[in-house]
């Protein structure tokens, strides 16, 4: 139940701490999991102490108990062991300390570690962590590289020697950690944390030069596994342990077998990409050269053509026809002409000779009444009436008479 206090009624430091000790004991004998980190067995005491850390978290708790229930796991349990305890927690009331008085302590075996970490690595799989499409590729030639591995360890040497005999240019950003033990996971989770934030690194490498399952495990550690995940940088798993891969080395964008394969894998050889370049280049040259080659036929061919060597012959040819054919035309139309105009001169004489005009120059002559009506036939006049007669040059008024005589006015008109 909660207390109620206030500046003018607090709580003496003893109540609270009683009150604390009776909620405490209101907890019960609990199961804990963690690792051993301190360990004192002082020589003839009944009591045996020891730290157990949490070792995903920076958190720990003393743990106290008989010596008989430790001598019960003494030649299996050490620093550095995980363990299961069965305790009750207690509260020291004078100096306010928790701690475990543990009645049985188990150690976790190797067969129930690697049972949860297959668990872990299922569950983490259905979450879509190991996925092949969430793998980052690595950049072709990285300009600067996160290691994170342990102080002076064989696993940074060869990656350094390696990777520096393999591209000499190259530069590193190198975080000492500790890879085994309580402070590993915390250490290695800010390493990495703390190189997937500087925009100039380009890669990161974890490496360890392997070591039994136990060692082994903050690789395999939920938290570890999550924050590279989460990582935007490729990241590169080198931990030397074939038999049994950590759950690192399914998160992370490239699994290395050994620190030394990771160099290889992560940096270029100089000496490969020279080599490789020559050969790039011996075959520039090759098609260039078969590309002009080639060209050089083709010009060849084209300039060998006719039309290319004498190319007026055609424009020669073409006039020589188009004179020929003009020359036709002319002649076609001159005789197209000469007997048209045959025929108008033919036409033009047929009708001029049977023109009226024609006869009456023979000397005919043409009468005609006042209406303008020819005379044909000589009822058609009566006595004493004016004809006119037209001639060949003119036309002159007459007067008809009776029998054959006839007297005439002779008028000539233009």
């Amino acid at each position: 139940m909660a207390v109620h206090t206030s500046p003018e009624s607090p709580l003496p430091v003893g109540e609270v701490s009683r009150l604390i000790g009776s909620w405490i004991d209101r907890l019960g004998a609990v199961w804990v999991e963690g690792q051993i980190t301190q360990l004192s067995r002082r020589p003839g005491a009944g009591v045996v102490f020891l730290t157990l850390r949490d070792p995903s978290h920076d958190i720990s708790v003393s743990v106290t108990c008989y010596r008989q229930v430790f001598e019960a796991v003494a030649d299996v349990v050490g620093e550095g062991a995980r363990v299961v305890v069965r305790a009750k927690p207690e509260w020291y009331a004078p100096r306010g300390q928790l701690s475990l008085r543990a009645a049985e302590i188990k150690p976790v075996g190797v067969g129930e570690l690697l049972a949860r970490l297959e668990q872990l690595k299922k569950a983490l799989a259905r979450e879509g962590l190991f996925a092949p499409e969430r793998k980052k590729p690595l950049p072709f030639l990285p300009q600067l590289i996160g290691l994170v591995c342990g102080r002076a360890s064989a696993a940074e040497r060869d990656v350094l020697e390696n990777a520096r005999h393999r591209w000499p240019a190259v530069r590193f950003e190198v975080r000492n950690v500790a890879v085994q033990g309580v402070h590993a996971v915390p250490q290695v989770v800010q390493a990495v944390k703390e190189l997937d934030d500087l925009d100039e690194v380009d890669v990161i490498v974890v490496a360890r030069g392997g070591g039994s399952v136990e060692d082994l495990l903050p690789f395999s550690d939920e938290q570890l596994v999550r924050v590279v995940a989460q990582c935007r940088t490729p990241v590169v798993s080198a931990i030397g342990h074939e038999p049994d891969n950590p759950l690192l080395d399914h998160v992370a964008d490239l699994r290395a077998s050994t620190p030394t394969d990771a160099a290889k894998k992560v940096v270029p050889d100089v000496g490969e990409e020279h080599e490789r370049v020559r050969l790039l280049r011996d075959r520039a040259r090759r098609c260039v050269a078969a590309y002009l080659d080639r060209e050089e036929r083709g010009l060849a061919h084209a300039l060998a053509r006719p039309s290319i060597q004498d190319p007026h012959r055609m424009v020669d040819e073409r006039a020589e026809q188009v004179t020929a054919l003009l020359e036709r035309g002319r002649r076609t139309l001159r005789h197209q002409l000469d007997r048209a105009d045959s025929e108008l001169t033919h036409t033009r004489a047929r009708v001029v000779a049977l023109s009226p005009a024609a006869t009456l120059k023979r000397g005919y002559a043409v009468l005609q009444r006042a209406d303008g009506h020819a005379v044909r036939d000589p009822a058609e006049v009566s006595e004493g009436e004016t004809l006119r007669a037209r001639v060949a040059e003119g036309d002159f008024s007459v007067r008809t008479l009776s029998g054959s005589t006839s007297e005439s006015t002779h008028r000539v008109s233009g």
